[in-house]
């Protein structure tokens, strides 16, 4: 193997590795969005519930028009 292609192999690895690394972090930051939305939505969800649980117990009806209609 002649010298010069030696280097160009050696060049297409380093860079194939640094997409690799690159690629990787972003899976990380992806993971790390999508966890924390995750807990969002969590939060959310209970938060819709506790209100529905609240709404329910209220003793004005939910479908009956206002008098002044």
């Amino acid at each position: 193997m002649n010298e010069e292609r030696l280097v160009k192999i050696e060049m297409k690895i380093a860079f194939q590795e640094q997409t690799i690394k690159d690629l990787n972090d972003v899976i990380y930051e992806q993971q790390n969005e999508i966890n924390r939305l995750s807990t969002i939505c969590d939060v959310l969800v209970k938060q819709g519930r506790e209100f529905s649980e609240f709404t329910s117990r209220v003793d004005a009806p939910a479908n009956e028009k206002p008098p002044h209609y």
